[in-house]
């Protein structure tokens, strides 16, 4: 297994309405990929996952731990892996949950990075995060996207909680 780069991840989450693509692709550093994160079993405090991100025709694995610092911040350890790696480690998958499938849409707005994921128990909404450098920053939000309401923190809306049970869609 590859060395894993850890960070601190200080980010914001919103529901949103279901966004319009082609505005989003419009946009610098657009690019869309298709995820599917599977929870693993992990040391108490500690969310533990495996990642299979595929873009166009390159299919890239990770494996991430994170440790909540706060309701915006978490410790992250990253790092690719092997496919071999991760066909392994998906064995270790945690009882009672299942794999979280999401698209995802990643842009740039006024020199802040938005990654929306979109999910396909949703029909109407989509998640949107972006992260920041300090958490008193406060991004401008994109005009083409509506927010429902800020997410930041509410467990709910954690891919780990959503591995476990869905929330029903916002709109």
């Amino acid at each position: 297994m590859a060395k894993l780069g850890v960070g601190v991840e200080i980010e914001r989450k919103y529901i949103i309405e279901m966004p319009d693509i082609e505005a989003i692709s419009m946009h610098e550093g657009y690019t869309e990929s298709e995820i599917v994160q599977t929870y693993l079993y992990s040391a108490p405090g500690v969310t533990r996952r495996v990642r299979k991100r595929s873009f166009d025709d390159v299919t890239k694995y990770y494996e991430t731990r994170k440790t909540r610092i706060d309701r915006m911040s978490s410790i992250e350890e990253e790092g690719e892996i092997s496919e071999s790696e991760y066909d392994s480690m998906l064995s270790l998958i945690k009882e009672g949950t299942r794999p979280i499938l999401k698209k995802r849409y990643t842009f740039i707005y006024k020199s802040q990075v938005f990654e929306i994921d979109i999910y396909p128990e949703w029909q109407r909404s989509a998640i949107m995060e972006t992260e920041l450098t300090s958490r008193d920053d406060n991004p401008e939000m994109p005009e083409f996207i509506k927010i429902l309401r800020e997410v930041t923190g509410d467990n709910t809306y954690s891919n780990a909680s959503m591995s476990r049970a869905f929330p029903p869609e916002i709109i």
